[in-house]
């Protein structure tokens, strides 16, 4: 291919040929029934590019996107290894109802790697076009394993039947820059960028655990590129690590019905009823049309569910500045989103013409995809600020740079309490005041982490190192920073305050890749006093970590299921598990795989990759009891303002689970009984989810599981029996 193409600083690049690394053509296959039965393994090391099958078994047991992606990780990684051994792979996978059109939120792709940040296997569900466009090109998967010695991109071209490895050829180091400048190159013209998409990450991929993976959509009324984040787990170390600038795939293949699925008219009627339920009652729902995942700022300060200053407090009263009306006047609302075709949820928000104050794009007007709840809470009430043009300039940033804003806005409020605490000063951050609420410090900090110089350089590797830093360099009381450090397995939490909800304590904490919301989102269960006991805790959180992780394996968005509801709902019983949309998928799932499943069956195939990522864990030497411990704050308040923001109702939490009149005892000493208490629920409750998981008194699972789920592999066999 020769061209060349305008880069967004207005050079020229010249390109009369892409320099080919190595080649490989194929047929590009039809998909049936939601797969197109291969994928496809690149090996960079030995330049090497072919297909594998996907065998009728493998359909069963491994199942999508998470299933292939656990798949090759078990048969790759071994005791021992670290993110960056040529061995390990980084894993695409959309599902096999990924792509369709009939029914909103099918866009999904699920990526999987070996986590920088915690060891141990990480996975990330994100939107953008390329799981679609990949299975459109004729893939289930790609694996890519190896690494390359120059920079390359990976190029898929699902016209021609053909896959490159070719040589860098572009400057840019940011993630806006590369997927612009490729879309613009691969798409050659308007009509068809839409039919490009670019995986890729920035500039922090060279310095930062906490780095990720960005994935393209070209948004037509906008006309320009939107991108959506892989975040969690730092898989864009792992890209950067392997030598790869990017990878891109172009089809311009009919979407419509492209995974030609075993009944058609099945998905169009289930599609169009929940279309019709996003049309009508989205807006006396959770308004998500008009300011999707934001609207969550209003009812979690509501509730004491929205972190502000590290976790300490759950609401605030400047939170209306970050509150849904300020961002339904500043989302375009005359040009339809979504971030695949045919989701009538349209939640995927963004600021266009946005004028950047700080960093190197400086002065430019640059269109910002967001925010998210999650970044909103992170890098704003997290950090104590509440201003909606620092929050866009935050988000921007850490998409471009390839950072994850969880992990890097919880990772900024863990060090504003530090440096409250006396923990650091200015001489130790080199002069940064990084108290809540300093805006123009936390911007120059992230800077400086996505460039790896003066603090930010210790502030993007985690919360687990800054703990073992600060103890070590500053003499910081190492017990204080494990209660108010806000990570498990080293990975960061998301952004709620779960000081009330016991159900949540777990979900988080005993989440194989670490503390984070797509598995377990159970607070408004446990608020509405629906889960009183400890039992019927460990019953939700099994039914609803393996219902939330399914959507994984297939393709799927969360949105449509839990964030619109059928007008009867709440008169049904268990009304937050929203029935009625749960066999809808037990029913879409047959309905294109022309496999006859129920609800007990999808859950299976969760329970099955849940367990085996939980084997792999178990390899990889991060697992048991302490390990799936949380830490304090998110169960209680750890310091004395904490306790007294809330006094009556901590009070008031002792005498009715205790007995005990906490009013007329010292501050210190009801701290103490509520903190016995507290953790004598955490622990009985963690003992109950082992059990209903399967799973023995130190979380490893039994032999009986593997036989149960047919994951009793002679290997897995002989991991179990080694840790009894």
């Amino acid at each position: 291919m020769a061209s060349s193409m305008m880069n967004k600083a207005g050079k020229t690049i010249e390109v009369k040929e892409l320099k080919e690394v190595c080649s490989w053509g194929y047929t590009p296959a039809r998909v049936e029934k939601g797969y197109a039965g291969g994928y496809l393994k690149v090996d960079l090391s030995a330049c090497k590019i072919t297909k594998a099958e996907i065998t009728e078994k493998e359909k069963e047991l491994f199942v999508g996107g998470r299933g292939l992606g656990l798949k090759s990780l078990w048969e790759r990684l071994k005791p021992g290894m670290k993110w960056n051994n040529p061995e390990v792979p980084i894993i695409v996978s959309g599902g096999p109802i990924c792509g369709i059109t009939q029914y909103p939120g099918t866009g999904k792709s699920l990526v999987m790697s070996l986590s920088p940040m915690t060891g141990v296997p990480i996975d990330s569900n994100v939107g953008g076009h390329f799981g679609p466009l990949l299975k459109m090109s004729g893939w289930d998967a790609i694996e890519i394993t190896g690494k390359s010695e120059k920079p390359v991109i990976i190029y898929i071209d699902g016209d021609n039947g053909k896959v490159s490895v070719v040589e860098d050829f572009i400057e840019a180091v940011d993630s806006h820059l590369i997927c612009e400048n490729l879309t613009d190159f691969f798409g050659q013209v308007h009509e068809r960028k839409h039919h490009v998409a670019v995986i890729c990450t920035g500039r922090a991929s060279k310095t930062s655990p906490m780095s990720m993976l960005n994935f393209s959509m070209y948004d037509i009324p906008r006309k320009g590129v939107r991108m959506k984040q892989a975040g969690r787990g730092g898989i864009g170390m792992v890209l950067e690590d392997k030598g790869i600038k990017a990878i891109v795939v172009k089809t311009s293949k009919p979407i419509g019905n492209f995974n030609n699925p075993a009944d058609e008219k099945t998905l169009n009627e289930l599609g169009q009823i929940v279309h019709k339920e996003c049309f009508e009652l989205d807006r006396g729902y959770l308004n998500m049309r008009r300011v999707g995942t934001p609207q969550l700022v209003k009812y979690c300060n509501a509730v004491h569910l929205l972190p502000v200053n590290n976790y300490k407090y759950g609401s605030h009263p400047e939170a209306w500045k970050v509150a849904d009306p300020i961002w339904e006047k500043l989302f375009s609302q005359d040009k339809p989103d979504g971030c695949w075709y045919g989701c009538t949820m349209q939640c995927a928000k963004s600021v266009s013409q946005f004028p950047l104050k700080t960093g190197p794009y400086k002065g430019q007007l640059v269109l910002v995809d967001g925010p998210e709840y999650e970044t909103l809470a992170a890098v704003g009430t997290n950090c104590g600020i509440f201003s909606p043009s620092h929050i866009l300039e935050m988000n921007f940033y850490l998409d471009t740079y390839g950072m994850d804003s969880i992990s890097a806005g919880t990772g900024m409020a863990f060090i504003m309490e530090c440096y409250e605490a006396g923990i650091l000063d200015k001489e130790k951050t080199g002069g940064l005041e990084l108290h809540f609420g300093n805006q123009d410090a936390a911007l120059e900090l992230l800077h400086q982490m996505a460039d790896g110089v003066g603090f930010g350089l210790i502030a993007n590797k985690g919360i687990r190192y800054m703990k073992k830093y600060f103890v070590e360099n500053f003499g910081a009381d190492a017990k204080f920073l494990h209660d108010i450090g806000m990570e498990n397995k080293g990975l960061e939490y998301s952004e709620y305050v779960t000081k009330d909800t016991p159900a949540q304590w777990s979900g988080y904490a005993m989440a194989n890749k670490g503390p984070q919301h797509d598995e377990t989102w159970m607070m408004g269960m446990e608020l509405s006093n629906f889960i009183p006991t400890n039992e019927r805790r460990a019953e939700e959180i099994l039914w609803f970590s393996l219902f939330r992780t399914w959507m994984g394996l297939v393709g799927l968005c969360k949105m449509p299921w839990a964030d619109i509801a059928p007008a009867d709902n709440a008169m049904k019983p268990n009304p937050f598990r929203i029935q009625e949309h749960v066999d809808n998928y037990v029913k879409i799932f047959t309905a294109v795989t022309g496999v006859e499943i129920d609800e007990k069956g999808i859950l299976e195939q969760s329970e099955r990759m849940h367990t085996l990522q939980r084997l792999l864990n178990i390899r990889m030497g991060l697992w048991g009891v302490a390990e799936d411990t949380p830490p304090y704050r998110a169960m209680g308040p750890v310091t004395e303002e904490e306790y007294l923001s809330r006094e009556k109702h901590y009070d008031d939490e002792i005498l009715k689970n205790t007995g005990i009149d906490a009013s007329e005892k010292k501050l210190k000493d009801r701290m103490e009984i509520l903190r016995k208490y507290k953790t004598e629920l955490f622990e009985d409750l963690q003992q109950k989810v082992y059990a209903i998981r399967g799973w023995n008194e130190s979380g490893v699972p039994t032999v009986e599981t593997l036989k149960r789920l047919k994951i009793d592999f002679p290997e897995a066999l002989e991991l179990v029996n080694s840790v009894k």
